[in-house]
This record gives C-alpha cells, sequence and structure tokens, in this order.
C-alpha cells in the first residue's frame, strides 16, 4: 500500500509548527488556529515562499482581495489567498482589517489612484487589471474608492461583468514584460497571464502551470496534427503555458522574449522543446 500523498504546501496552509483550523485531522502541526481576514490595501505585493524579502517571489496580491492571516510575526503575514488559495508570506503593512466587499475592478490594461477627481492630482497611484475596490460616489468622469482615492469610471467595470472573450484580453497584453510570479500587469509570467484573462472572463483559475493543467478543460488528442487547434486552447509543456488566438498563433508570456508575446506556435514548439521538452497537454475550456 502506498503512503498518503502529502497535501499540496502551495494550497493547503500547514506548516510543522501551526496550521489552518479547517486541516485538523489531515495534517500534523503543533497548533491549528482558524486565522483572520484581512484584505490587500496597495496596489499588488508579493507573496512569498518565505518570510525573506530576498525569496522567490510565488505569486501577487491585488488590490481589494483577501487575505486569511494565520500568523503575523516580524513584520510578515502568513496565511492563504482567498482568490486562487495560495499560501506564502507577504508584508503585514500591504494588509488592513475589517475587509469590505469590492463593488468594482479594474478593467482598463492599467489605470490610476488620483487624489483627487482631478487628472493632474498627485500622488496617482498605479492600478493592475483585476484590482478590486468598492465605490461610493462618482464626481464627473471619475469615481471615489472607499479609503480615499479617485478612480477614471471608463476604467472600472462592475462586480459581475465580464469580457466574453479572454483571449483578447490576453492578446491585449502582448508586450508586458515578462516577470516570475507576476500577476499584475505591470509584469505576468505564463500561468499569471492564463490567470489574469480568465479571470477578467468571469473563469476562476488556480495559480501555478501544472495546477492548470490539472483542472482547466478537457483533455485533446496530445498531437498537434490531430487535435484541431482554436482560439481558446491552452496549450501545456512543463513549466509552461500558452492560449491559442487562432489554430496557428500562440499568446505566451515568454521568457525566452521577456515579454508577453504572440507568435506562430510552431516556432514556440520548436525553441521551447530544447529547453523544457515536448508538449504535454492541450486543454480545451468548455466554457467557450
Amino acid at each position: 500500500m502506498s503512503p498518503a500523498k502529502e497535501p499540496d504546501r502551495r494550497l493547503n496552509p500547514y506548516r510543522d509548527d501551526l496550521a489552518a483550523g479547517y486541516l485538523r485531522g489531515e495534517v500534523k502541526a503543533t497548533r491549528f488556529v482558524e486565522g483572520e481576514d484581512k484584505q490587500v490595501k496597495v496596489a499588488s505585493t508579493p507573496l512569498m515562499r518565505k518570510p525573506d524579502i530576498t525569496a522567490p517571489m510565488e505569486t501577487q496580491l491585488l488590490m481589494g482581495e483577501k487575505f486569511r492571516v494565520y500568523e503575523e510575526k516580524s513584520g510578515w503575514a502568513w496565511g492563504q489567498s482567498a482568490q486562487d488559495d495560495y499560501v506564502g508570506y507577504v508584508d503585514a503593512k500591504a494588509l488592513a482589517g475589517k475587509p469590505c466587499k469590492p463593488t468594482h475592478y479594474v478593467g482598463a490594461i492599467r489605470t490610476f489612484l488620483y487624489a483627487r477627481a482631478d487628472l493632474k492630482s498627485r500622488p496617482a497611484t498605479p492600478l493592475p487589471m483585476n484590482a478590486k475596490l468598492k465605490i461610493v460616489t462618482t464626481r464627473g468622469d471619475f469615481s471615489e474608492a472607499e479609503g480615499g482615492g479617485w478612480v477614471f469610471t471608463a476604467h472600472l467595470e462592475a462586480v459581475g461583468s465580464y469580457e466574453r472573450d479572454f483571449v483578447t484580453v490576453a492578446e491585449r497584453l502582448a508586450g508586458t514584460p515578462y516577470l516570475w510570479g507576476g500577476r499584475d500587469t505591470t509584469g505576468l509570467d505564463c500561468s499569471g497571464l492564463v490567470q489574469c484573462a480568465l479571470e477578467r472572463a468571469g473563469i476562476s483559475s488556480l495559480r501555478d502551470t501544472d495546477m492548470q493543467e490539472a483542472t482547466l478543460g478537457e483533455r485533446l488528442p496530445p498531437s498537434l496534427e490531430t487535435a484541431k487547434l482554436m482560439r481558446g486552447d491552452l496549450v501545456f509543456w512543463k513549466g509552461h503555458v500558452g492560449i491559442m488566438c487562432d489554430e496557428t498563433r500562440l499568446v505566451h508570456a515568454s521568457g525566452y522574449h521577456m515579454r508577453v508575446e504572440i507568435e506562430p506556435l510552431r516556432e514556440a514548439v520548436e525553441r521551447i522543446a530544447r529547453a523544457a521538452g515536448p508538449v504535454t497537454s492541450i486543454k480545451r475550456l468548455s466554457r467557450l
């Protein structure tokens, strides 16, 4: 009999000394706690593997997203993102207590949070696509967010309204710089691009490439010759993913180009094979 598989620590908040209360009976830990929900109050903040500013950035949390904190120590909050269940450490100063319920999110690629309802006012804080805000009033062309700051109203979308085609969102992000762990539209990695575009279309997605490959869509024949690729199909390699724009072109956040790139799939397949091996799967989202 094979031993039980250890729960994925990226998605399950547990350490030897501390774990989330809902994991009692599933994991071993010295202490279990229920945690406290907080909310990101800055445009974006890194979620780290370790409580160390030089540690690898696993992903990012965006303004308005909830983060359940299980421990706060030495300026770091350890917990779990409500957006995609990712676990890690964030700067405690980036979080606020008593989360509010967002009414809007940023639909533009990027926008600014201004000090006043005036495009010339300073400071102007950059906000990425999918940042979430509670809007309390409007004045002219601007909307005021709870807690202060004004956003150009045309750059906002009401919670519950979505893009019809997530591929259009990904294509719009062409040229965005590549950033390992990035899901802020200032910089994106391959699975961050997929997650960002899907969210804009109202489709939930886990964060990392292997998680997306395991959970998104229906598997197609692995051969590129027989798969009959369509717009919106996801093509996976070991550690990489891209989105088909049509039957021949791929949009992906490419570490080779160091940006979000649209290129012929054949060129990407040949180049990536030399570093990461062949395509591992092709997935089609049934909702499309």
